[in-house]
């Protein structure tokens, strides 16, 4: 009975999430029609650790990398470095931390560095700061810093900064949290109506994977 009803929960999800309309110029907007979309399906989240709101809509990226299991499509978190908040040395470290946390596998490390700013209150002014952080959720300090300082983290965090770039010429990117999907479809937020976060990461989260099923 309890897996019965497992199941029928699971397919009215399923049916709830497609049962939603999407307008165009509402819900999203079509960027760049000439853009070449993702090959496999992808919903990628612009954010920065400075960002508070961005720390508010954590639940909703976690809901997004849970549901990529399913394997119906690809979620990516990509920092960005525009924030006034710190230099943007300051940053690109911080996009590197991200990158080093997902190639060592220790979203702990992520979440880290999101308290160590908001709840702590403390300021990140150096790369010592970042090791500290993953050297209290685990890793071998020596492990970070070859990690941390490979040419691999490095080209990625550069592709961050790219991605970001061109979007902020194109005025895609404006502000964080943005939720791109298939590199063709804007999410605005500002568009769903909700009383609670909850609420809001429901129709969210139903908007993304439902976009993500386009060409």
């Amino acid at each position: 009975m309890k897996r019965l009803l497992c199941v029928m929960a699971a397919l009215f999800f399923s049916a709830s999430l497609f049962a939603v309309e999407l307008k165009e110029g509402v819900h999203y907007e079509v960027f760049d029609k000439t853009s070449p979309s993702t090959g496999k399906p992808e919903i990628k989240e612009f954010f920065s650790y400075y960002c508070p709101h961005c720390l508010s809509f954590e639940p909703l990226a976690e809901r997004l990398e849970a549901g990529q299991k399913k394997g119906n499509y690809k979620f990516v978190k990509s920092h960005v470095d525009f924030l006034r908040a710190a230099g943007p040395e300051i940053q690109f470290m911080l996009t590197k931390a991200l990158v080093t946390a997902e190639t060592l596998n220790v979203p702990a490390a992520s979440k880290a560095i999101f308290n160590y700013i908001h709840r702590q209150r403390a300021a990140i002014t150096k790369e010592k700061d970042i090791r500290n952080l993953f050297v209290l959720n685990g890793v071998d300090g020596e492990k970070f810093d070859k990690v941390f300082n490979s040419f691999a983290v490095t080209a990625g965090a550069k592709k961050m900064k790219k991605d970001q770039d061109e979007l902020s010429k194109k005025r895609v990117l404006t502000g964080v949290p943005t939720f791109i999907v298939n590199n063709k479809y804007k999410i605005l937020n500002s568009g769903f109506e909700a009383k609670t976060y909850d609420e809001l990461f429901n129709k969210l989260e139903a908007a993304a994977v439902k976009l993500s099923q386009r060409k």
